[in-house]
């Protein structure tokens, strides 16, 4: 597999290290520190779900409980944040929410 293939925040292994991907061409090795891929390495990535298993579906969540987990972090969140960056962590929540439909 290759780096395009895999989606942001995907583990993989290269070179016999464990990586996350964190950009078009870069990941962060569970050792620390930020390396570029090469787009001709062939990666074997981690943590792939078992589409054809019993329990396929395990794991997957409802959009529902998604938004609702989310509003109780953001409501928890919203004190912390100090009045002059409020207007941005709202804009941060409605990306979040548009990503979701």
């Amino acid at each position: 597999m290759k780096l395009q293939d895999l989606a942001l925040g995907a583990r993989f292994e290269y070179e016999d290290k464990i990586f996350v991907k964190t950009g078009p061409l870069t990941a962060a090795s569970d050792e620390g520190g930020q390396r570029i891929i090469p787009r001709y390495a062939v990666l074997k990535p981690l943590d792939l779900p078992d589409s054809d298993g019993p329990g396929a579906a395990r794991g997957k969540l409802d959009k529902k409980t998604v938004l609702a987990a989310f509003d109780h972090f953001y409501q928890r969140c919203l004190p912390m944040v100090d009045t002059s960056s409020r207007a941005e962590l709202e804009s941060a929540r409605q990306r979040f929410i548009a990503a979701l439909k």
